[in-house]
Protein backbone atom coordinates (compact mmCIF):
# COMPACT_ATOMS: atom_id res chain seq x y z
CA UNK A 1 0.00 0.00 0.00
CA UNK A 2 2.85 2.46 0.58
CA UNK A 3 4.37 2.63 -2.61
CA UNK A 4 0.89 2.39 -4.28
CA UNK A 5 0.65 5.18 -2.73
CA UNK A 6 3.72 6.92 -2.82
CA UNK A 7 3.83 6.61 -6.65
CA UNK A 8 0.39 8.25 -6.73
CA UNK A 9 1.67 11.47 -4.71
CA UNK A 10 4.65 11.08 -6.61
CA UNK A 11 2.51 12.03 -9.83
CA UNK A 12 0.25 13.66 -8.23
CA UNK A 13 3.14 16.64 -6.92
CA UNK A 14 5.33 16.01 -9.62
CA UNK A 15 2.25 17.70 -12.23
CA UNK A 16 1.53 20.09 -9.42
CA UNK A 17 5.73 21.26 -9.59
CA UNK A 18 5.98 21.47 -13.39
CA UNK A 19 2.93 24.08 -13.62
CA UNK A 20 3.89 25.92 -10.19
CA UNK A 21 7.76 26.10 -11.80
CA UNK A 22 7.13 27.15 -15.28
CA UNK A 23 7.94 30.96 -14.43
CA UNK A 24 11.08 29.16 -13.28
CA UNK A 25 11.75 26.61 -15.72
CA UNK A 26 11.03 29.29 -18.64
CA UNK A 27 13.80 32.42 -17.69
CA UNK A 28 16.24 29.61 -17.06
CA UNK A 29 15.91 27.78 -20.15
CA UNK A 30 16.07 30.92 -22.23
CA UNK A 31 19.05 32.46 -20.02
CA UNK A 32 20.88 29.08 -20.78
CA UNK A 33 20.14 29.20 -24.44
CA UNK A 34 22.14 32.24 -24.58
CA UNK A 35 25.01 31.83 -21.74
CA UNK A 36 27.48 29.38 -20.87
CA UNK A 37 27.74 26.33 -23.78
CA UNK A 38 24.67 27.23 -24.70
CA UNK A 39 23.55 23.70 -23.31
CA UNK A 40 20.07 23.58 -21.46
CA UNK A 41 19.66 20.05 -19.71
CA UNK A 42 21.90 17.58 -18.54
CA UNK A 43 21.62 14.05 -18.97
CA UNK A 44 23.53 11.64 -17.11
CA UNK A 45 23.65 7.69 -16.44
CA UNK A 46 23.30 6.86 -13.04
CA UNK A 47 22.20 4.21 -11.09
CA UNK A 48 18.30 3.66 -10.25
CA UNK A 49 15.62 0.97 -9.34
CA UNK A 50 16.77 -2.29 -8.64
CA UNK A 51 20.45 -1.10 -9.62
CA UNK A 52 19.22 -0.59 -13.03
CA UNK A 53 20.56 2.29 -14.95
CA UNK A 54 18.85 5.34 -16.33
CA UNK A 55 19.35 8.91 -17.48
CA UNK A 56 18.86 11.82 -14.79
CA UNK A 57 17.67 15.46 -15.87
CA UNK A 58 19.59 18.39 -14.84
CA UNK A 59 19.67 21.71 -15.65
CA UNK A 60 23.06 22.57 -16.77
CA UNK A 61 25.31 23.74 -14.78
CA UNK A 62 28.66 22.67 -15.26
CA UNK A 63 31.06 22.69 -19.02
CA UNK A 64 30.21 19.43 -21.14
CA UNK A 65 33.76 17.60 -20.18
CA UNK A 66 33.70 18.26 -16.36
CA UNK A 67 33.45 14.37 -15.66
CA UNK A 68 37.11 14.16 -17.48
CA UNK A 69 38.20 17.73 -15.68
CA UNK A 70 39.47 18.54 -12.03
CA UNK A 71 37.94 16.26 -9.61
CA UNK A 72 35.97 14.31 -11.44
CA UNK A 73 32.83 12.97 -10.05
CA UNK A 74 32.27 15.34 -7.54
CA UNK A 75 32.09 19.26 -7.03
CA UNK A 76 33.97 22.18 -5.02
CA UNK A 77 32.76 25.01 -3.66
CA UNK A 78 34.10 27.83 -6.75
CA UNK A 79 35.22 24.79 -9.03
CA UNK A 80 35.99 26.32 -12.11
CA UNK A 81 33.74 23.81 -14.40
CA UNK A 82 30.75 25.30 -12.97
CA UNK A 83 29.15 28.34 -15.33
CA UNK A 84 28.48 31.55 -13.91
CA UNK A 85 25.11 31.05 -14.10
CA UNK A 86 25.30 27.32 -13.39
CA UNK A 87 26.54 28.45 -9.70
CA UNK A 88 23.17 30.31 -8.98
CA UNK A 89 21.41 26.90 -9.93
CA UNK A 90 23.60 25.01 -7.78
CA UNK A 91 23.17 27.41 -4.82
CA UNK A 92 19.54 27.87 -4.94
CA UNK A 93 19.03 23.74 -6.13
CA UNK A 94 17.37 25.07 -9.04
CA UNK A 95 19.20 22.79 -11.17
CA UNK A 96 17.80 19.68 -9.32
CA UNK A 97 13.95 20.54 -10.46
CA UNK A 98 14.35 18.86 -13.81
CA UNK A 99 14.00 15.53 -12.30
CA UNK A 100 10.57 16.35 -11.74
CA UNK A 101 10.24 14.68 -15.04
CA UNK A 102 12.44 11.64 -14.29
CA UNK A 103 9.59 11.26 -11.84
CA UNK A 104 6.64 11.58 -13.97
CA UNK A 105 8.33 9.22 -15.70
CA UNK A 106 8.81 6.72 -12.78
CA UNK A 107 12.89 6.50 -12.84
CA UNK A 108 12.90 8.12 -9.84
CA UNK A 109 10.44 9.36 -6.85
CA UNK A 110 10.37 12.65 -5.15
CA UNK A 111 12.13 11.03 -2.00
CA UNK A 112 14.67 7.92 -2.00
CA UNK A 113 18.84 7.92 -1.96
CA UNK A 114 20.25 9.88 -4.32
CA UNK A 115 21.33 8.25 -8.07
CA UNK A 116 24.66 7.41 -8.25
CA UNK A 117 27.22 7.20 -10.48
CA UNK A 118 28.95 4.22 -11.00
CA UNK A 119 32.26 5.82 -9.69
CA UNK A 120 30.50 6.78 -6.83
CA UNK A 121 28.13 3.75 -5.98
CA UNK A 122 31.25 1.43 -5.97
CA UNK A 123 32.39 2.96 -3.01
CA UNK A 124 29.77 1.63 -1.02
CA UNK A 125 29.91 -1.76 0.67
CA UNK A 126 28.42 -4.84 -0.82
CA UNK A 127 25.60 -4.83 1.82
CA UNK A 128 24.59 -1.05 0.90
CA UNK A 129 24.99 -2.13 -2.72
CA UNK A 130 22.23 -4.35 -2.34
CA UNK A 131 19.68 -2.80 -0.83
CA UNK A 132 20.09 1.22 -1.28
CA UNK A 133 18.02 1.17 -4.49
CA UNK A 134 15.22 -1.43 -3.19
CA UNK A 135 13.60 2.13 -3.46
CA UNK A 136 13.38 4.22 -6.19
CA UNK A 137 15.65 7.16 -5.95
CA UNK A 138 14.82 10.18 -5.06
CA UNK A 139 15.17 13.89 -5.90
CA UNK A 140 15.77 14.73 -2.06
CA UNK A 141 16.26 12.03 0.55
CA UNK A 142 17.96 11.93 3.93
CA UNK A 143 21.69 11.64 2.37
CA UNK A 144 21.16 14.30 0.72
CA UNK A 145 19.41 16.22 3.42
CA UNK A 146 22.37 15.69 5.94
CA UNK A 147 25.03 15.78 3.48
CA UNK A 148 23.85 19.54 1.81
CA UNK A 149 26.75 21.22 2.93
CA UNK A 150 29.03 18.23 1.17
CA UNK A 151 30.19 21.21 -1.47
CA UNK A 152 31.82 22.77 1.81
CA UNK A 153 32.97 19.62 3.47
CA UNK A 154 35.02 18.66 0.40
CA UNK A 155 36.34 22.03 -0.53
CA UNK A 156 37.62 22.22 3.25
CA UNK A 157 39.52 19.08 3.38
CA UNK A 158 42.85 18.16 2.36
CA UNK A 159 42.53 15.35 -0.05
CA UNK A 160 38.93 16.22 -1.33
CA UNK A 161 39.13 12.74 -3.18
CA UNK A 162 39.68 11.06 0.07
CA UNK A 163 37.09 12.48 1.83
CA UNK A 164 34.72 12.07 -0.89
CA UNK A 165 35.68 8.40 -0.42
CA UNK A 166 35.50 8.63 3.64
CA UNK A 167 31.95 9.75 3.79
CA UNK A 168 30.75 6.63 2.15
CA UNK A 169 30.18 4.51 5.00
CA UNK A 170 27.93 7.35 6.99
CA UNK A 171 26.34 7.87 3.35
CA UNK A 172 25.39 4.25 3.25
CA UNK A 173 24.19 3.85 6.54
CA UNK A 174 22.39 6.78 6.23
CA UNK A 175 20.26 5.14 3.47
CA UNK A 176 20.03 2.02 5.05
CA UNK A 177 18.18 4.12 7.87
CA UNK A 178 15.40 5.10 5.43
CA UNK A 179 15.25 1.81 4.21
CA UNK A 180 14.26 0.53 7.51
CA UNK A 181 12.11 3.94 8.00
CA UNK A 182 10.44 4.40 4.87
CA UNK A 183 7.06 5.33 5.43
CA UNK A 184 4.82 8.30 4.04
CA UNK A 185 5.48 10.45 7.55
CA UNK A 186 9.29 9.85 7.07
CA UNK A 187 8.95 10.79 3.19
CA UNK A 188 6.61 14.09 4.12
CA UNK A 189 9.13 15.65 6.84
CA UNK A 190 12.28 15.50 4.32
CA UNK A 191 10.34 16.97 1.96
CA UNK A 192 9.34 19.83 4.62
CA UNK A 193 13.11 19.65 5.83
CA UNK A 194 14.64 20.13 2.69
CA UNK A 195 12.81 23.39 1.49
CA UNK A 196 13.45 24.48 5.56
CA UNK A 197 17.59 23.92 4.94
CA UNK A 198 17.04 25.77 1.60
CA UNK A 199 15.72 28.73 3.23
CA UNK A 200 18.23 28.04 6.44
CA UNK A 201 21.08 26.18 5.27
CA UNK A 202 22.59 26.26 8.92
CA UNK A 203 19.84 24.82 10.88
CA UNK A 204 19.95 21.65 12.91
CA UNK A 205 16.24 21.03 12.76
CA UNK A 206 16.67 17.55 10.53
CA UNK A 207 18.96 15.65 13.41
CA UNK A 208 16.39 17.11 15.71
CA UNK A 209 13.73 15.34 14.00
CA UNK A 210 14.83 12.53 13.15
CA UNK A 211 16.78 12.04 16.21
CA UNK A 212 17.12 8.16 15.85
CA UNK A 213 20.05 8.64 12.73
CA UNK A 214 23.03 7.06 12.87
CA UNK A 215 25.65 9.00 14.62
CA UNK A 216 27.36 11.63 12.16
CA UNK A 217 31.37 11.65 12.44
CA UNK A 218 32.66 14.73 13.75
CA UNK A 219 35.10 15.69 10.68
CA UNK A 220 31.74 15.11 8.72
Amino acid sequence: MYKLLKRLIDIILSLLALVLLLPVFIPCIIILLFTGEHEVFYFQKRIGYRNQPFYIWKFATMLKNSPNMGTGAFTLRNDPRVTAFGKFLRISKINELPQIINVLKGDMSIVGPRPLMDVSFNLYSDEVKARIYESKPGITGIGSLIFRDEEKILSNAKDPKQMYADIHPYKGALEIWYRKHASLYTDSMIIFLTAWCIVFPSTHLPQKVFSNLPARPSWA
